[in-house]
């Protein structure tokens, strides 16, 4: 029970090193969902790989996480450039 009043919700941007487009997700573990887009686990990324995180943002709960990541998607590569050099950018302390 503990362990579940812990749980952190993420979005995050990756970026593919193949031709610099970002896929926008949502993921309770970035890094573990990131190895699973370089292998190839899901069929919309897996033609762009390799894939390196460029950005994480922590949510309070998983309602909010699924609304951020709605509205992330809903951007354009000048704003994820915004957020990557952004203060909220989390990514450094999943490298």
């Amino acid at each position: 029970m503990r362990a579940f009043l812990l749980m952190s919700y993420y979005v995050y941007i990756i970026q593919s090193q193949l031709d610099g487009t970002y896929y926008k997700g949502s993921s309770e573990n970035p890094v573990r969902r990131v190895m699973d887009h370089n292998l190839g686990k899901s069929s919309y990324t897996a033609v762009k790989s390799p894939w390196k995180l460029v950005y994480v943002e922590e949510l309070p709960n998983k309602r909010e996480m699924l609304i951020r990541e709605r509205n992330l998607k809903r951007g354009n590569s000048d704003y994820f450039f915004y957020l990557i050099h952004s203060e909220r950018n989390i990514a450094y302390k999943f490298s």
